[in-house]
């Protein structure tokens, strides 16, 4: 029986996270040896995957490129097309695109702590492999690729159009000249409505009720103005530009919630035509950063409403017919295409099986140290980004963290790091988020503590300190140093 492959760090998924993780190690700890593993046959993550018209960032590019990266240009909510090229051109510009094994879907990974390392099990195109690793990197996010959400209607069968979810996007699907109803009003809806609006016949948004919408220039004015700059200069400015205004806005939001909402509202009306009521499609019944704002470059969604090109109805499904949609009010709504933008399923870790020295480690009961580190389970990151912001803020500081650690496992002969959770911690959900992908999977998910480095802070400035520059070693990671057994190329320390 061959022995299997040993690497000192194994990152899972190819994304915008996994990318930079690679991209980081490689720089900073150029002799360690790393592999990639993506369970699609694309490299990309989230931008490879989603197809449908009109996809783009809902942050600026100023904060969702990587700080030391620059994204090229003043366009502050890119297309997909321009996010997935410029992952690629940097992968391959780190050489991390030498690193990345495609078809490779983790199943299973198990720490022995007599030996500390991980095995991890990956079906490869049908194929069981085995890898080993001294150090194992969650990077596929939080939701399942394969299956998104996707409720039960009646009636859908008797419909004679086209239903499909924007995860699923055919290539070859035309709504030229259609009517098209599209079900959600979050950020994949808002998305679709305009850009379809361009050549369909008429685009319907459907929607249970309002989100909070805001128009904001597709480019950036401080970038524009700062683009005869070099690089070097003018990025770090219009990045902390971007990260100050949307910290402030958040705050603002959260101490001042009824002012933050009439501005919004306020905005809107201004944006709508007469014959559509804000109050009633753009007043949302939560506060202000309860749920994330859908942002729209340059006012796109309001220009097709404006247009007559697209309309807004708020109101919820009784069942489809053969010609489109009943509601409740019993109106119906002539479909040819019905698109169910109905968000996504969360899949923590991306569906591995994680098992500690025989025990098979439930998520939705252990903590999460600094929302990047399982109690309990040694050697093992996950990247998860902010709710409140760019999700690569939280991605970059997760990669200095990891990097820092694993020079300090080096520098004491560690061989694991393992967080050790106080029995006096009080357990809280991990995000105070109302979203409904957020409350179906809050018992899959880690929980946060009512304390650092337990608490999720969802604050980069706040991050930057506790994340980036804290110790290491800080009395609450417990350190294996217990000396690799000689003769064993494989067990040396991380």
């Amino acid at each position: 029986m061959s022995t299997p492959e040993h690497v000192d760090v194994l990152i899972v998924g190819a994304g915008l996270s996994g990318i930079g993780a690679a991209c980081q190690l490689r720089t900073h700890l150029p002799t360690k040896s790393v592999a990639v593993l993506e369970a699609r046959e694309a490299s990309g993550g989230t931008w490879d995957l989603f197809r449908y018209p009109g996809i783009r960032s809902d942050s600026d590019m100023f904060t969702f490129g990587y700080s030391w990266r620059p994204w090229p240009g003043d366009r502050a909510l890119a297309d997909g097309p321009s996010i997935l090229a410029y992952l690629r051109t940097v992968a391959e510009e780190y050489g991390v695109d030498e690193l990345i094994r495609y078809r490779h879907k983790v199943v299973r990974a198990s720490w022995d702590s007599a030996t500390a390392r991980w095995t991890v099990e990956i079906d490869h195109d049908g194929t069981p492999v085995t890898m080993t690793a001294s150090f194992l990197w969650g990077c596929a996010g939080y939701y399942d690729y394969e299956e998104p959400y996707a409720p039960e209607f009646a009636g859908t069968e008797s419909f004679e159009g086209t239903i499909v979810h924007p995860q699923h996007w055919p290539e070859d699907l035309d709504h030229t000249g259609k009517r098209v109803v599209v079900i959600g009003s979050g950020a994949t809806a808002i998305t679709l409505v305009p850009a379809l609006a361009e050549t369909a016949g008429h685009v319907t948004m459907l929607q249970r009720s309002p989100t909070y919408v805001v128009s904001r220039p597709a480019h950036d004015r401080l970038a524009t103005r700062l683009r005869r700059l070099p690089t070097r200069w003018s990025y770090p400015v219009v990045r902390w530009a971007n990260i100050l205004s949307g910290m402030a806005t958040f705050q603002l939001a959260r101490r001042r919630p009824r002012f933050v909402k009439g501005f919004v509202l306020k905005a809107a009306r201004a944006q709508l035509p007469d014959t559509i009521d804000a109050d009633v499609h753009f007043k949302p019944r939560y506060n202000p950063w309860d749920q994330r704002f859908c942002v729209v470059p340059d006012g796109d969604l309001f220009r097709a409403l404006r247009k007559g090109r697209a309309s807004v109805v708020t109101d919820t499904i009784d069942r489809f017919t053969p010609r489109g949609i009943t509601l409740s009010s019993g109106e119906e709504l002539e479909a040819d295409l019905v698109v169910t933008a109905t968000g996504f399923q969360v899949l923590a870790f991306g569906g591995i099986e994680v098992v500690v020295d025989g025990e098979v480690v439930d998520a939705g009961r252990r903590m999460a140290y600094k929302a990047m580190m399982l109690d309990g389970v040694p050697n093992f990151a996950f990247t998860i980004g902010y709710t409140n912001a760019s999700w690569t803020l939280k991605a970059d500081l997760i990669s200095a963290y990891v990097v820092r650690l694993l020079r300090h496992l080096d520098e004491t002969g560690a061989r694991s790091a393992v967080p050790v959770r106080p029995p006096d911690v009080e357990e809280q959900p991990i995000m105070d988020f109302t979203s409904g992908y957020v409350l179906r999977a809050l018992d899959k998910l880690p929980k946060q503590g009512d304390r650092e480095p337990w608490r999720l802070r969802q604050n980069y400035v706040a991050d930057l300190r506790t994340i980036k520059r804290a110790p290491i070693d800080d009395g609450v990671l417990a350190f294996d140093t217990v000396p690799a057994p000689e003769g064993d190329p494989t067990l040396t320390a991380v």
